[in-house]
């Protein structure tokens, strides 16, 4: 399950857009502004890609029998998809196109960190977390939620 508790998207938009701004200034003070520019548009392709993952989740688990399938195969052509078109306006705009193969990995790791931040706070507080939101660390951290 996706940990909806801890997924905020427009933290995660507020966060890009400031990276974006960042990026850009540093871009444009080395001469490359629109590698900058096509930083931005990676980070805001990897949040749509959150956004959609949060929809097809809701969906999918929203039937009455959920299949595993249907999530692989969403996922699967989902990334395909935001792949394909991270890849075309990399070389279409090459080189400074590839500043959206960049923001897309970045997206993910701040993904990651937005996310597991909440939880892992609540996790050492005490406070009780979501079924979903546990399971889901468990699984990023290879099921230890211990302080050892």
């Amino acid at each position: 399950m996706f940990p909806s508790v801890a997924f905020r998207p427009v933290r995660l938009f507020v966060l890009s857009v400031g990276i974006t701004a960042l990026a850009m200034l540093a871009a444009g003070l080395l001469g490359h502004l629109m590698v900058g520019v096509f930083f931005g548009i990676g980070l805001f392709l990897g949040l749509l890609n959150a956004l959609l993952v949060r929809h097809s989740v809701d969906s999918i688990t929203a039937r009455e029998h959920p299949l595993k399938r249907s999530m692989a195969v969403n996922s699967l052509s989902r990334l395909a998809i935001i792949t394909i078109v991270g890849l075309i306006i990399a070389y279409v705009f090459r080189p400074a196109g590839l500043g959206v193969l960049f923001g897309l990995a970045l997206f993910q790791v701040l993904l990651v960190v937005a996310t597991a931040l909440p939880v892992w706070k609540k996790l050492r507080t005490g406070e009780p977390v979501p079924a979903s939101a546990r399971e889901a660390l468990e699984d990023t951290d290879g099921g230890n939620t211990s302080d050892d």
